[in-house]
């Protein structure tokens, strides 16, 4: 049985670089997992002996076909589950990623499948992250940053990429919430900063808190 300490190394590499294409520097990976470069050095050694990761020295690590297939299927279970606390236990959006982080490695893919019938077999989870489906395939949908968007755009948030609790309440406070449709209204690049419209109300961001939320065409 795979550990979850495993699990949670595949899937911050999976993370970092969805399509496994990259080498990504291994005090990069110890950087989002918290851990020092020699516990993330020793452990990637593991994994490259298992067959999970390339790993070049004093280049990075990157995921195998075998160890992305994996990392994929945890991170199917990690959004169908905060899916699941939100839509039916009904727990706030910024509380369930710490929930999840825990459940992933203990729920059973039974229990998984039962959950993704009960929500309808979902396409992503709620910030807007694409769920995989059993297969491993992973939803595609052409998104852009809101920071890029033009004074005049009608566009309709669809993917929140900060799921710091406090960046989540700024938006929920704000009616910054997936699917709510938007107007761009100025944007001033010399002060770094955007005017938006939801539901009637006019929003000021600053470039780097609109790069954190993600836009479609509506």
């Amino acid at each position: 049985m795979i550990s979850s300490t495993v699990e949670n190394y595949l899937k911050e590499l999976f993370l970092l670089d969805p399509r496994s294409e990259k080498q990504i520097a291994t005090g990069e990976l110890a950087k989002v997992l918290c851990v020092t470069p020699g516990s993330a050095t020793s452990m990637i050694k593991t994994l490259a002996q298992s067959g999970l990761v390339e790993h070049r020295p004093h280049y990075g690590v990157k995921l195998t076909e075998q160890g992305r297939n994996l990392a994929v299927h945890v991170v199917r279970r990690h959004r169908i589950v905060e899916l699941f606390l939100v839509n039916i236990l009904g727990m706030d959006w910024g509380e369930v990623h710490d929930e999840a982080e825990q459940l992933e490695h203990v729920v059973s893919d039974d229990v998984i499948t039962r959950m993704d019938e009960l929500l309808g077999h979902p396409t992503h989870d709620p910030h807007g992250d694409p769920i995989p489906t059993p297969e491993g395939e992973i939803p595609e949908r052409s998104l852009q940053l809101l920071s890029f968007c033009n004074e005049g755009d009608n566009v309709a948030i669809a993917r929140i990429g900060n799921q710091d609790a406090a960046f989540l309440k700024f938006a929920e406070d704000n009616g910054l919430l997936l699917g709510a449709s938007i107007e761009i209204k100025h944007r001033n690049d010399i002060a770094d900063s955007i005017t938006i419209q939801s539901q009637g109300k006019e929003v000021v961001l600053g470039l780097a808190a609109a790069g954190r939320i993600e836009v479609e065409d509506v």
